[in-house]
């Protein structure tokens, strides 16, 4: 009886428990956003290093290393890509508050982005001569990677002594694609070999690797001139007995397959090509448009904006020739000296396109980003095969925005300057990145760009940034520099029958440079098929949702508000940016 009133008690203790004891709190979809971006960051020690995703001792060890170059690293991303894809199924779409909905449609587009090319990883050869790894590795390092102080330093010098083994695997992973007859156009192997020898042609002091981090410690006060000097030393150590060995190598391997490969430039010399190709425009355009039917867009592009071209030169006295050979003329006529004096005028004279271009989109924006940008040359051993680019800033702020422009013979020169500033600066890339990056409404993968970017938005949204400030008087007085904004996207329709041209219809190199493109980009199409369409596919579609809106709007309609719509929408394939703008005209249509 005893035992019973002792027993009893604890029972009811037992029962209060299970009937009192809370629910475990259900995982949200933000929950969700926040911890699959972690461990896609995790595993993306680049990507956690140019964002300064992390903080303390974790942060710290990801900056310290440089993402390996192999194929299972690859498909480890595309493993966990389907991961995100089947946890992202798992929510119910109507229970979504809008911003939830369209992150949702982003990251399941991105993803499945990822998973759609593991048929075709093979066809990315690791070392060429615009993105490979010796191309990636400096820009990493001299670029990307923060530098503010003595930890950051450190942590420079620490990812340099990691350079070798990438380039070690990125040799084995060439040497298993050549085996399977995976192998670059002979063309493209030479401008590799040609740029890997220009990195190596200094002494180890004179590398990029030396010279960019003594040129960022030096701007870091925190980091006394004797701790400078002693990374320094050792950073000059690693690239002489590691870096310089490694390149050499790899160019061994480059001169191997010199006399296997053919001249052959389209995907289309690959089994599959055609899907492969398939997939690069999807991915690119973020459309289902055909090569042909992108051909014929790029074909009816040329034919107009040439007819609005050759009005202007006539008017400017331009009459003999071709409009190709006329521009070529204009472009001789304003070039600056190649010289180095002529390299510090052209940069002035950017500096100053940009400062007024701030200025001026006061006008058209209410929205403008707080992170500063800044303009620099490309390294010299990059001049040759780069293209104008822009990295964002820092999300930390412990880095602007960077404009690179290559200052080879071609772009030595005033015509199209003006537009190539607008398009990668203000109101252009700049502009859309950093906003996006600067919006804390929307989850932080998106502001990231955590896992990759749509360049059908990014590049159209530059492209339109060109054509509007055409249009909003910004070259008033200057008939020469309203020429080369219409050159910029005459160069633009070029490429979408460029790129089709040499991935699907055969198309050999010495064509396209015959159509009116510089063989340098031509070589940036070979190995980056689809990407050159986004521009003008993009730009026509922003076009396209701007005269929609104008159209719903009437005299309702706000230049500012829309661009409001399309840079708040962030980085989102172009159906989603549609049903974007269509949600801004019911809002403001009181729907």
């Amino acid at each position: 009886m005893q035992r019973m009133r002792t027993i009893a008690p604890m029972l009811a203790v037992l029962l209060s428990g299970i009937v009192y004891a809370r629910p475990v709190p259900q995982r949200t979809l933000d929950d969700f956003f926040k911890d699959f971006t972690t461990q896609w960051m995790r595993a993306n020690p680049n990507q956690a290093a140019s964002t300064r995703y992390f903080t303390g001792a974790e942060q710290d060890r990801l900056e310290r290393q440089i993402a390996p170059a192999t194929t299972d690293r690859r498909r480890e991303r595309i493993r966990l890509a389907r991961q995100g894809l089947a946890e992202l199924e798992k929510f119910d779409r109507a229970q979504m508050t809008d911003t939830q909905r369209v992150s949702s449609d982003v990251m399941q587009w991105l993803l499945d982005s990822v998973v759609r090319e593991e048929p075709y990883l093979d066809y990315t050869f690791p070392f060429e001569q615009f993105n490979g790894v010796n191309v990636g590795l400096p820009n990493t390092l001299t670029v990307v990677h923060p530098l503010l102080n003595e930890k950051d330093a450190a942590n420079y010098v620490a990812r340099l002594g990691q350079v070798s083994a990438r380039i070690e695997e990125a040799i084995t992973e060439g040497r298993r694609l050549s085996d399977k007859g995976m192998i670059p156009p002979r063309f493209i192997i030479r401008a590799t070999i040609k740029q890997m020898n220009d990195f190596i042609a200094p002494p180890p002091a004179q590398n990029p690797f030396v010279t960019a981090f003594a040129e960022r410690a030096s701007r870091a006060n925190s980091i006394s001139s004797s701790k400078r000097e002693e990374l320094r030393a050792e950073a000059e150590k690693i690239v002489a007995a590691q870096v310089y060995p490694a390149w050499r190598k790899a160019i061994g391997l480059l001169q191997s397959l010199e006399s296997r490969a053919t001249d052959d430039a389209g995907i289309w010399r690959f089994k599959d090509g055609a899907e492969a190709y398939s997939y690069d425009l999807r991915r690119y355009t973020t459309t289902s448009l055909t090569a042909d039917e992108i051909h014929q867009i790029g074909l009816r592009e040329v034919a107009r904006i040439e007819m609005e071209m050759d009005t202007i030169l006539r008017r400017l006295g331009r009459m003999q020739g071709s409009v190709n050979d006329r521009i070529a003329r204009l472009r001789e006529d304003l070039k600056y000296p190649n010289t180095e004096d002529g390299r510090k005028i052209i940069m002035t004279d950017v500096e100053t396109i940009l400062r007024d271009a701030e200025k001026r989109a006061a006008i058209l924006f209410d929205r403008r980003p707080k992170a500063p940008i800044v303009a620099q040359p490309f390294p010299r051993f990059r001049e040759a095969n780069a293209a104008a680019n822009y990295t964002a800033p820092a999300p930390d702020g412990s880095r602007p925005g960077v404009f690179q422009i290559p200052l080879r013979v071609e772009r030595m020169t005033k015509f199209g300057l003006r537009s190539l500033v607008y398009h990668e600066t203000v109101p252009g890339h700049h502009f859309q990145i950093a906003l996006e990056l600067e919006n804390n409404t929307v989850p932080r993968f998106r502001q990231i760009r955590a896992f990759g970017g749509i360049s059908a938005l990014s590049e159209g949204w530059g492209l339109y940034a060109e054509r509007l400030a055409a249009e909003s008087g910004w070259y008033e007085g200057d008939m020469e520099g309203l020429l080369g904004q219409l050159d910029s996207e005459l160069f633009r329709a070029r490429r979408l029958v460029v790129d089709t041209g040499i991935h699907a219809k055969h198309w050999t190199r010495q064509q396209a440079i015959d159509y009116g493109i510089e063989a340098s980009e031509i070589e940036r199409y070979v190995v980056n098929p689809g990407q050159a369409c986004s521009y003008m596919i993009g730009e026509l579609k922003i076009m396209e949702l701007r005269e929609k809106a104008k159209k719903a709007l009437g005299n309702r309609f706000s230049l500012q508000e829309y661009h409001n719509a399309v840079l708040s929408a962030g980085t989102v394939p172009l159906e989603l940016l549609e049903k974007e703008v269509d949600r801004y005209i019911a809002k403001k249509n009181g729907n």
